[in-house]
């Protein structure tokens, strides 16, 4: 567990780091870029005749005035620097309320730097407040593909609809992207990326063409990797197209990193020094994701968690439950409850993270309060019989943590308290109880587990572990283990819940449909089928 940060904490870390890494991590280390010196000076006029916009573009973040629009230059996506050379490009943008961009709201110019992987991060002012906007960029004399975004609505504004999508675990080389192939086609005014974006290590054996290649194969640990696999992920045109469609939201898992890391640890490899990882990784995640230029992360440091308003009608709090997280108890897996993880000094947040949640959530002048995070809160009793067993880094390792969440929650009177997460590879909608061993207890909140997008590759309907679930845990209300994704309606008087289901994602051209539509209702957390 580390405390919460201050400067002198902050100083210290920067110093091991520094310690431990030398001048070969610098540039993922700086958090006030390092430039080349060819980079300096006035930009000439650029030309290329290759393809520049090869990884699309995406929006994110929105704010009632504004929002960041993103795209990277590259021609040769899966070499160093995405082939280019090591000098910044002036990149173009505009914002415009119409398609054909015939009166731009606003426009300017971006440097795209060679410190940067020479990606773009814009984050544009101005706009008006729940309006729909297309942008696109303009390098090399190229034009980029056009997104399409929308801002939040003003804080006081009462909104009488919220469309919204989330998803998570994308392992390309486990499936097609057949779920973002149908969020794209689809209107959603956000949508919400809950970790796992991409994997860090790669596969012997893989559904996708190049699966069995040289940069798929490859176990990320350098900058180089770690940009090297978004880059693999995002060529992917069915993401390009979930990204173009509306804005994201984003926050990170551990496969961004390595499999289960915990603040300052490693798991798998207790020898490894998992700060010189953490500061290549996040600073490839920042480099390739519509985050603000204010989130760039300081070496192995990055803000993640914070909040985004939808008028009178939502809050959404954004954590982070891996770089404040205690060490998983027993180590990771699927173990028994023990006094370990019974700890009530133990945190899946960390302190400060803690109680930044709770005293937004006491403060929350909105009607529905959503917490947009990793996993799954509700306790997973995967053991058949009186035996209990659950996922250690789940909520179910940090059950004081949860209490002290959900706990907190119902003493402060939150309204209408919903959780969003991912990493379970299936979909799992639960009562969220004060006490999960008596099913009597109160019903505190409503979470929605969404499955992954490819990881795992096909599934089916329900799995042994599934029907175990089911008997086991009576606040259980739904449960599929196939691939897709959730799209939720939220309106005053109730938040409906569509489980979207893949028929398959291991061969392309894939069918997704609603498996189940499920429906909360203002002031009663309990599910009911709608």
């Amino acid at each position: 567990m580390r405390p919460a940060t201050t400067g002198l904490a902050v100083a210290a870390t920067r110093r091991r780091f520094l310690t431990v890494t030398g001048a070969a991590a610098a540039l993922a280390l700086a958090g006030s870029l390092v430039e080349t010196p060819n980079a300096r000076g006035t930009p000439t006029a650029y030309r290329d005749p290759r393809p520049l916009f090869t990884l699309g573009v995406a929006s994110g973040d929105p704010l009632p005035d504004g929002v960041v629009i993103w795209t990277r230059l590259a021609p040769d996506p899966l070499a160093p620097f995405g082939g280019m050379d090591q000098r910044r490009v002036p990149v173009e943008w505009e914002v415009a309320e119409t398609a054909d961009f015939g009166r731009a709201t606003r426009r300017g110019t971006a440097q795209a730097r060679p410190e940067h992987a020479h990606t773009v991060h814009v984050d544009v002012r101005g706009l008006r407040p729940w309006r729909h906007y297309f942008y696109r960029f303009r390098a090399g004399g190229q034009i980029s593909p056009v997104g399409r975004t929308r801002t939040a609505p003003a804080p006081k504004t009462a909104v009488s609809s919220l469309s919204l999508a989330f998803a998570s675990c994308q392992a390309w080389f486990e499936g097609f992207y057949t779920a973002h192939a149908d969020l794209a086609r689809h209107d959603h005014d956000v949508v919400f990326f809950l970790g796992d974006y991409v994997y860090e290590f790669g596969a012997d054996t893989g559904v996708r063409p190049g699966s069995g290649e040289q940069h798929a194969l490859r176990h990320a640990t350098t900058l180089d990797d770690y940009r090297e696999r978004y880059a693999l992920y995002k060529l992917d045109p069915d993401l390009q197209a979930a990204h173009a469609a509306a804005p994201w939201v984003v926050t990170l898992d551990d496969h961004e990193i390595v499999d289960n890391w915990a603040d300052e640890t490693d798991p798998n490899d207790p020898a490894a020094d998992l700060l010189v990882r953490r500061a290549n990784g996040f600073r490839a995640y920042w480099e390739h994701l519509p985050l603000r230029l204010d989130r760039l992360p300081e070496g192995p440091n990055l803000r993640l968690y914070r909040r985004l308003r939808y008028g009178t009608l939502a809050e959404f709090h954004l954590l982070d439950t891996r770089q404040y997280r205690s060490t998983q108890a027993t180590g990771a897996g699927t173990k028994p409850p023990s006094p370990e993880s019974a700890d009530p000094g133990r945190t899946l947040t960390g302190a400060a993270q803690e109680r930044w949640l709770l005293d937004g959530l006491a403060n929350s002048k909105t009607r529905w309060n959503v917490l947009g995070q990793q996993t799954a809160m509700a306790q997973l009793d995967t053991a058949a019989g009186a035996e209990v067993a659950v996922p250690m880094d789940s909520w179910d390792g940090y059950p004081a943590s949860r209490e002290r969440i959900l706990g907190g929650a119902h003493r402060r009177g939150v309204r209408n308290l919903v959780s969003l997460g991912g990493d379970l590879h299936r979909s799992v909608a639960s009562d969220l109880k004060l006490n999960f061993s008596d099913p009597d207890s109160p019903t505190v909140g409503t979470e929605f587990v969404g499955t992954s997008v490819s990881s795992g590759m096909d599934g089916v309907d329900h799995d042994p572990r599934g029907l175990t679930l089911l008997a086991e845990n009576p606040h259980i209300r739904y449960h599929n283990s196939q691939r897709g994704y959730v799209r939720c309606t939220v309106t005053e008087r109730e938040w409906t819940t569509d489980y979207r289901v893949a028929d398959r994602v291991t061969t392309p051209g894939g069918t997704v449909t609603t498996r189940a539509r499920l429906v909360v209702q203002d002031g009663r957390p309990d599910i009911q089928p709608a």
